[in-house]
């Protein structure tokens, strides 16, 4: 299948184009108020029902509280969820503008995808080995601790943790009754990481970590009555709330846990497989498709990778060059610090060139951090987390410096790329400061557009001046690869019946990452369905998008341009992003007519 012809889903396609002329003269401003009543009351709600997501985002009226996953709890979010769609509902179209229309299609979509997921019911499986409440130390890593009431607060919380325990524990024990439980391959992971949490010191707990640093702008004597309160909690709730959870898990949970990977094998699993591929895709290809899709995408960027090996004069076969790539010591950093002031590097020198690729850049900055030690064994090589909505965080890029001698030096340049500028960072702080939309698509979105933005970004690196070295082209050529790779993978393991291994071997055989990447990554696709298709169906949408203006603008394309108009809506289905570009393709070539 070609994929210039990926058909796209949802009726969003041709609101962009509705006609103002026929609503000129009504009076669109009480409808308009109406409409954006019924985003600001549903943002408020799922801020008090998602108390660490409204934390994470800098909120502070929930930082005492964990979201409730009680029975009750869950049904009242289910509820709101048929709420928010039923308010959807009496807004009366015909008196919006084309802006507001895409708002309310937007939201209703959101929703609507919250309303099916619920019939899955996969918080029954509340823990993977990429986190969890088994991680929850976490979270102090995304809050603002600069005030005695943040650390109030957080003692507050972690006072609560034996109830969220409770809770957790709960679900898992109904799911187990449902059969909707994780694979055992997975979650052989997360005893030992458990165990980080269970300590004979106080002090030495992952959650007594904020109380090691405080501002100086706290008292010594608040600081000394924090630190004793955190002690004491940290003692009588939090280390025996995990004490109950690796018994139960390791007694009864991992023993209930599946043998099979597959999310087809979970209860109504196919249907649940196609449901997510539609998610995270926004578009309605079939996982056939994909995998299809997959082995094309994978045979044309080898046939790139083969023409790097030939100019660097390697003789031997592809799998040798791959050997070659993760075994000579010269594409490693011998230390965790060497590698840390190695991406330092990379990314200050991206950044002074973004000005030749676009007009906007944020406001925000961002950060480098190591990935937690506690979790770096288990997760990828890096990730991103977006800057506080009140703006009192910067985005940080986190990598992982566990193992050196696994993370080669040809990939650190397109990895920063992706996760820092002109990617991730770049793309999210962007939206987050487009104050005109409301507080749903500034800090929500659709992993397809803020993925495939990240891959697409990934090329961009030419023009940013890296990938001068053949390694590091062949990197990100690896990368590429990589996310061709997960197609084939995700599709064959969750429905078309692949073993791990398979999987793992096909990995293996066409990308040069290293063993304990291929693994941590096949494990993340297997806890993770479907999200990793979205990558590569992004990019493939936004370089077609790309290819298309290029073509019929000529000479009056401007990549500057096109990158602002691309960004400008946020992070949207593809369909959208489709029209908006089409529509900006139209007015360049009309103002181009005009101008002659």
């Amino acid at each position: 299948m070609d994929y210039r012809a990926i058909r796209m889903g949802g009726r969003m396609a041709g609101l962009l184009l509705c006609a103002l002329s026929a609503r000129a003269e009504v009076n669109l401003a009480p409808e308009v108020t109406k409409l954006h009543a019924i985003f600001d009351a549903q943002w408020q709600q799922e801020m008090q029902l998602n108390p660490t997501w409204a934390s994470s985002l800098g909120d502070r009226r929930y930082n005492r509280q964990w979201t409730d996953l009680s029975p009750e709890g869950r049904a009242q979010r289910r509820q709101s969820n048929l709420t928010a769609l039923d308010q959807a509902q009496t807004i009366d179209r015909e008196l919006l503008d084309q802006r507001e229309l895409v708002n309310l299609e937007l939201f209703t979509r959101a929703y609507q995808q919250n309303v099916d997921s619920d019939q899955f019911a996969t918080e029954l499986m509340p823990i993977t080995q990429r986190g969890g409440i088994q991680t929850l130390d976490d979270m102090a890593n995304r809050l603002r601790m600069t005030q005695v009431t943040d650390f109030e607060d957080w003692l507050a919380r972690l006072d609560k943790i034996d109830v969220h325990m409770r809770q957790t524990i709960a679900l898992m024990a109904e799911g187990i009754d449902n059969g909707m439980v994780p694979p055992k391959i997975t979650m052989q992971r997360v005893p030992a990481q458990i165990k980080q949490q269970l300590v004979t010191d106080p002090a030495q707990s992952l959650f007594f970590k904020p109380f090691n640093t405080m501002p100086a702008s706290i008292s010594s004597t608040d600081q000394a009555r924090l630190r004793d309160a955190a002690l004491r909690i940290i003692s009588a709730k939090v280390i025996p709330a995990y004490q109950k959870l690796y018994s139960y898990f390791t007694e009864t949970y991992l023993p209930a846990c599946r043998d099979s990977i597959a999310a087809s094998d979970l209860p109504n699993g196919k249907v649940y497989y196609e449901h997510v591929v539609r998610q995270f895709t926004t578009t309605e290809l079939t996982p056939e498709e994909v995998h299809q899709l997959g082995l094309q995408e994978v045979s044309r960027i080898r046939s790139e990778m083969n023409q790097v090996i030939a100019s660097v004069g390697f003789e031997g076969s592809f799998s040798e060059f791959l050997t070659f790539l993760r075994t000579d010591p010269q594409f490693y950093y011998k230390t965790p610090e060497a590698l840390f002031e190695g991406y330092l590097a990379i990314t200050k020198r991206i950044d002074p060139h973004l000005v030749t690729l676009f007009n906007t850049l944020p406001r925000m900055p961002y950060g480098v951090k190591a990935i937690p030690d506690a979790i770096a064994p288990d997760t990828t090589t890096a990730y991103y987390h977006r800057p506080a909505a009140d703006g009192s965080r910067a985005g940080y890029y986190f990598v992982n410096l566990y193992k050196p001698e696994t993370r080669p030096k040809y990939e650190m340049e397109v990895l920063s790329v992706h996760e820092a500028v002109p990617g991730h960072h770049l793309q999210i702080a962007l939206q987050q400061e487009l104050e005109d939309l409301p507080n749903f698509r500034r800090y929500s979105g659709f992993t397809v557009f803020t993925e495939g933005w990240g891959l697409y970004s990934e090329r961009l690196g030419y023009d940013l001046g890296l990938y001068t070295d053949p390694y590091s082209r062949f990197g990100q050529l690896s990368y590429d690869m990589w996310r061709a790779v997960r197609l084939v993978v995700d599709t064959g393991m969750h429905y078309k019946g692949w073993s791990r291994q398979r999987a793992i071997d096909y990995f293996s055989d066409n990308a040069p990452k290293t063993k304990l990447d291929i693994i941590n990554e096949i494990d993340r696709y297997i806890s993770w369905p479907g999200q990793a298709l979205a990558y590569k169906l992004g990019q493939l949408k936004i370089s077609e998008l790309r290819a298309r203006a290029e073509q019929k603008l000529g000479d009056k394309f401007d990549i500057k341009d096109f990158h602002d108009t691309l960004l400008a809506n946020g992070s949207i289905p593809l369909s959208v992003l489709e029209t908006i570009i089409n529509d900006w393709i139209t007015l360049q070539l009309s103002s181009a007519t005009h101008s002659h």
